[in-house]
């Protein structure tokens, strides 16, 4: 797998599949128990604890629903970052997160807190903060899970620009399909661990791989079955009926 710079790249398939888990062994979270991960040229899991904290300041992570702190104001959550990674003036972070929540609409919410955010908004005050120390990778975990036709758009529109200013490199672990078709440049769907496909959305949209048309089109039934693996339904009632007789 690999994430070209200045490329939205989206990670797809089934749940427990392995997405997040790759996320987990780009950020050093976890270290493999075979192969390697390389970021900016860096083997991830032989750095030792300052060279991956150095390499994760590089580094913005969207978590799953935003997981902002919820008793600090959208200000302070944004100057977080800046805080404890620089010794900028206090001047000089204000004028900072003031830009990154103007890329995303929300300057106008800066003092607000968490608990009065909706949704959508929690989710764009989540991307300013991962784009708070213009990282060279930006990673996103489902960031369109539970969000409105209208955020929804917006976050995927917010994601795609936000990457190509500043000439990052993105990967996106999504469910939604069409969404992150619309935004990304190409595509690896994950199944069991390991990649069954891979290409640009258009290929996706393509594919004959039986279990990328299922996951692309939202079909029901096909490699990943509707019923749970058992015996056969009629084997049961005979045995069923031989019972009450």
């Amino acid at each position: 797998m690999k994430i070209p710079r200045g490329k939205v790249v989206a990670v797809m398939g089934s749940s427990g599949c392995g997405k997040t888990t790759t996320l987990r062994l780009i950020g050093g979270q976890l270290k493999p128990t075979s192969g390697e991960v390389r970021v900016g040229g860096q083997i991830v899991h032989e750095l030792d604890s300052g060279g991956l904290y150095n390499l994760r300041r590089r580094m913005g992570m969207l978590f799953q629903f935003g997981a902002l702190f919820t008793d600090m104001s959208v200000y302070d959550n944004i100057a977080f970052q800046m805080r404890e990674h620089t010794d900028l003036p206090e001047s000089l972070i204000r004028d900072l997160v003031m830009m990154k929540l103007h890329a995303v609409g929300l300057r106008g919410a800066h003092g607000l807190m968490p608990a009065e955010l909706s949704g959508g908004m929690a989710r764009r005050v989540a991307l300013a903060r991962a784009i708070a120390l213009d990282p060279m990778l930006i990673m996103y975990d489902e960031p369109f899970a539970g969000l409105d036709p209208i955020s929804l758009s917006i976050v995927g529109e917010l994601i795609r620009k936000l990457n190509d200013a500043l000439g990052a490199s993105s990967i996106v672990v999504t469910h939604d399909v069409q969404e992150s078709l619309k935004i990304v440049d190409y595509v690896y769907f994950v199944s069991e661990g390991k990649i069954v496909a891979e290409g640009t959305a258009e290929d996706m949209k393509h594919s004959e791989v039986p279990y990328v048309h299922q996951f692309v089109w939202g079909e029901a039934d096909g490699p990943v079955p509707f019923q749970y693996p058992s015996r056969p339904y009629g084997e049961e009632l005979m045995e069923s009926v031989g019972h009450r007789g």
